[in-house]
């Protein structure tokens, strides 16, 4: 099995200096500075895709790895939820990087909810979102495959994307793969990272995984908070 954690870092964007313009021109200059500092230069896949789900996660506020965003993003969410905080006091701060959660919360990418097998489910749901509006047809598959090898993701991990890619989205199985609330708030906060809602079959699909998630209405809107300010910023 491959190692899904590492794949995840490259399916989410974060400050890749040098990722503007022709991304595909651009694609082995951005792996080699991934390689240098996997860390603060992770997550190329995205970006490389070089559709509108690639650039809207190219904003500046994700400054860690593709899980400790996903888990940060979620964590802070959940805590201003908990908090009894308004969304909207989130949405009119100044981007803030987003930073991993503490090591001893559930949200942190090293707990045992953060398993090979739940990220992969991430995965999955980031792939299932881009699919929301219909537009990953065949030539487009192809184009993503190809800016896939190079970025030098090959073997099990590779036919691992291209089956989801085709393959129809098994919504129930997503659903059920996430047993607790921090899993159910990490799987829409990746999906919402993904897209940028604007058409209504995206709306639609982001709504509907809330209301199958259990999420309450406030926590999503905390979510949406959170996602939005970190993709504020220059982005791809």
């Amino acid at each position: 099995m491959f190692d899904a954690k590492k794949l995840l870092d490259q399916f989410l964007t974060s400050q890749v200096p040098g990722l503007g313009g022709t991304v595909r021109d651009r694609a082995g200059e951005a792996v080699g500075k991934a390689r240098d500092n996997p860390l603060a230069a992770t997550a190329i896949v995205g970006a490389l895709l070089g559709t509108k789900t690639g650039r809207s996660i190219a904003g500046k506020g994700l400054a860690v790895g593709g899980l400790a965003a996903i888990a940060g993003l979620g964590y802070q969410a959940y805590k201003n939820y908990q908090a009894g905080s308004a969304p909207s006091d989130i949405s009119s701060q100044a981007p803030q990087p987003a930073l991993p959660p503490p090591e001893n919360s559930p949200f942190s990418p090293s707990s045992g909810a953060n398993s090979n097998e739940f990220v992969l489910v991430l995965i999955r749901a980031m792939i299932a979102a881009a699919k929301a509006d219909g537009h990953i047809d065949e030539t487009e598959r192809k184009l993503i495959m190809d800016k896939i090898a190079a970025a030098d993701v090959t073997g099990e991990a590779a036919t691992f994307i291209n089956g989801e890619l085709t393959a129809p989205t098994d919504l129930d199985a997503i659903i059920a793969a996430a047993v607790t609330e921090e899993q159910k708030v990490e799987l829409y906060t990746a999906s919402r990272l993904t897209i940028e809602p604007d058409s209504r079959a995206e709306r639609g699909y982001l709504d509907l995984l809330a209301g199958r998630l259990g999420l309450a209405d406030d926590l999503v809107d905390h979510i949406e908070a959170m996602v939005a300010q970190s993709k504020t910023g220059t982005q791809v």
